[in-house]
């Protein structure tokens, strides 16, 4: 705002309809390569804008019902990480999440969050406490002991950790369960049954790729990607599923199935560990929030009794401490 008013013109590229209502004038659309049209954003809601780049209209609201949560799934008992300076990245944190639950994390970016996903999924090492699933202690498990016990993992950076880019999106489906029955026999992969299991996946996530099972990774939308993503874990039916950033740098139309998708596994039943940079999206998705700050657990909240200025002081390291 401050260089518009000095004359400068700014273009702003971004899929944030908030930051466009936040400080554009004009809005111009693109949609699969093609201009959909230009428009004044003070004529125009952002579900409009939305229409606009998806092509249809676009629920912002998560339809989410209330029950009640069942058995504890995950817990996470005093865990400490030391980080790769020999700093301490995670400071006794302890917390549960339960069968039919979103439990969400929320935190200003680099207070923990990454050590703590790394320490379930076996990234990283644990400096003390545990990790129990189903009352199982898999604080020593192996990334695939981990997977096999039914721990699904959507990751923060797709590119990074959730896809190999030059390979076909069919060899991306069966990345964590080539060696398993019916993918591979005696060492020898199964292709049918591969392309089979990516043409399921293809078909009940709405992945939409140029040709199909053999499409390059690389090539696909981030969207069509995250979506892929899902897919594959949901797939394993997860008795935990977590997911980090699931909707960066996506579309609103994206960021709409992926929600949906988070939700439905919880009314499932399975447990779901959101952790997200996007306070909205805590809000909207989670039964109850962990805020972290420095890697402390700063305070529990249930979502529906907080807002995004409590929850925002909580990051903040201003606690009101634990709740039910």
């Amino acid at each position: 705002r401050n260089l518009t008013e000095e004359g400068k013109s700014i273009l702003l590229i971004t899929h944030k309809l908030k930051e466009i209502k936040a400080v554009a004038d004009r809005c111009t659309v693109i949609r699969r390569g093609k201009m959909i049209g230009t428009v004044e954003v003070a004529d125009k809601s952002t579900a409009d804008m939305a229409e606009m780049m998806v092509g249809r209209v676009v629920s912002f609201n998560v339809d989410k019902k209330e029950q009640e949560a069942g058995d504890v799934v995950l817990d996470v008992k005093d865990l400490s990480v030391i980080g790769h300076q020999g700093v301490p990245t995670l400071k006794n944190f302890s917390f549960t999440v339960r069968s039919g639950e979103i439990l969400g994390i929320a935190g200003v970016d680099g207070n923990g969050q990454t050590e703590l996903v790394e320490a379930i999924t076996g990234l990283t090492k644990i400096e003390s406490g545990s990790i129990l699933l189903d009352n199982k202690d898999i604080s020593d498990f192996s990334i695939r002991e981990r997977i096999n016990a039914g721990i699904a993992h959507i990751p923060e950076d797709r590119h990074k950790h959730g896809l190999v880019l030059d390979y076909s999106l069919e060899e991306n489906m069966v990345l964590e369960i080539y060696n398993r029955n019916p993918y591979s026999t005696s060492g020898f992969l199964n292709k049918s049954e591969i392309r089979s299991h990516a043409d399921k996946i293809i078909e009940d996530f709405d992945v939409r790729s140029g040709e199909g099972p053999v499409t390059i990774a690389r090539s696909m939308s981030g969207g069509n990607q995250q979506k892929a993503i899902v897919g594959r874990e949901v797939d394993h039916d997860p008795n935990l599923l977590i997911a980090v950033q699931p909707t960066r740098g996506l579309d609103v139309g994206s960021i709409e199935y992926i929600h949906k998708r988070l939700v439905e596994q919880r009314d499932n039943g399975k447990a779901v560990l959101l952790v997200s940079l996007e306070l909205d999206e805590i809000l909207d998705l989670s039964d109850r929030i962990v805020i972290i700050a420095g890697g402390e657990k700063v305070g529990v909240v249930k979502a529906s009794e907080t807002n995004e200025n409590e929850v925002g002081l909580m990051m903040a390291g201003v606690g009101k401490g634990d709740t039910p």
